[in-house]
């Protein structure tokens, strides 16, 4: 219908309102301050950009070309919602050879791991669900289970992660549908939970009734130390967890490949929401991401990304010190991409941004990061973006924005 107003003109009835969730749901802080930084100058340490120049641009570029060379009907026709056969088989093979035996039937490709987020938020989540998250938590979780509708609660930690106590007074008093961990080089925090740990978490699962979401973008990624299994792999958490893996860190974010690993009827509901999603991640990627696993050396690769990333990470340890306000503390991780600093009581790390930026260089405040009372006076720092001069240099900067505003 139509409005007309006491001159006669004819106004148009206002729209329906967005959803409620779409209301309450808000952006991304990370991308937000990318976009305000995005001038070249500036030394960005808030995004979490695996380095360009360490790339297999050559190899990848082969598997395109020799994929559309050999087979174009198949890589650029549709495909199967749950995977291209040749990827879920080596992504299978992949995953048994780190200790977790896993069938190519096991494992459904996402369209990057942050859809595998979602399709389980959708196939596990009604409104008013509660999921428990870790403190602080990685961002876009938080996004997808607060845009399902659900009740995220922090599960007390330290410096090795969850705390196991707390996890099961939580799960007993709150009955969470799903956990929710990055255990290997969190985002932020750059932590890794030990096995000990690891084990009492799959014991409470099993125990008490809970869903188990281990996302792992990072763990291959390490530079420092032996790996710790996942997990998945542990007694008590086989038939209740769910792996989620991506292709991001360890060859490129742009070819947007992720998987999840998960028990059959969780999967198939996952499948189905994906079918309602996106149909099928692109056919051409898949495909040329399994010819680059069949005609390459992934974890030689891997394995030089994560040396340099290992001299970024011991470059911005190097210049914390004379960077950050007397009394701050930080996290030193074993891979991955992030540490996490907290400077002392009083700052606030979002009120101290613009100054920083202002020197052509930027963090990720910590508040956002936190599911319940956030921390204000700690934040985020990507350290394998930048060579280690570009470190030094924006580390130099850091700390002359910290001081201009009275830091």
């Amino acid at each position: 219908m139509t409005v007309t107003d006491t001159a006669g003109v004819h106004n148009a009835a206002p729209l329906p309102p967005l959803a409620a969730r779409a209301r309450s749901t808000g952006g991304s802080p990370v991308r937000d301050i990318l976009a305000v930084t995005a001038r070249p100058e500036v030394i960005n340490f808030a995004g979490g950009l695996p380095a360009p120049e360490l790339f297999d641009a050559e190899g990848i570029a082969a598997a395109y070309r020799d994929v559309l060379a050999e087979t174009p009907a198949r890589a650029l026709q549709y495909s199967t919602t749950e995977g291209e056969p040749v990827l879920r088989a080596a992504l299978a093979d992949r995953t048994s050879a780190r200790g977790l035996a896993t069938g190519p039937d096991d494992v459904l490709v996402t369209t990057g791991s942050q859809q595998g987020l979602s399709l389980l938020a959708t196939a596990l989540l009604e409104p008013g669900d509660t999921v428990l998250v870790e403190s602080p938590c990685y961002l876009a979780a938080l996004q997808a289970f607060a845009f399902a509708g659900a009740r995220v609660v922090a599960v007390p930690g330290d410096e090795d992660g969850i705390d196991p106590g707390a996890l099961e007074e939580l799960v007993v008093r709150e009955r969470p549908k799903l956990l929710y961990t990055v255990p290997t080089f969190q985002n932020p925090t750059g932590r890794t939970m030990p096995a000990a740990r690891r084990a009492a978490v799959a014991e409470i699962a099993g125990r008490c009734g809970l869903w188990i979401v281990e996302d792992d973008p990072y763990g291959e990624l390490r530079f420092e130390g032996g790996r710790v299994p996942w997990i998945a792999s542990c007694d008590g958490a086989r038939d209740r967890t769910v792996l989620l893996g991506s292709f991001s860190k360890v060859m490129a974010p742009g070819l947007r490949l992720g998987w999840l690993r998960a028990p059959a009827g969780l999967r198939r509901a996952c499948a189905v929401a994906k079918q309602a999603a996106d149909l099928h991640t692109p056919t051409v990627n898949q495909l040329a991401a399994a010819r680059y696993l069949a005609d390459r050396d992934l974890d030689a690769h891997v394995a030089r990304v994560a040396a340099a990333y290992g001299v970024r990470r011991d470059a911005m340890l190097t210049g914390l010190t004379d960077a950050l306000p007397a009394g701050s503390r930080w996290t030193r991780p074993e891979g991955g991409m992030f540490l996490w600093a907290r400077l002392p009581e009083g700052y606030d790390t979002t009120a101290l941004l613009p100054e920083v930026v202002r020197h052509d260089v930027a963090y990720v405040p910590g508040a956002p990061f936190h599911a319940g009372t956030p921390d204000r006076a700690t934040l985020r720092l990507c350290f394998v973006t930048q060579t280690p001069d570009e470190i030094a240099e924006g580390l130099r900067r850091l700390g002359a924005g910290l001081r201009g505003a009275g830091a």
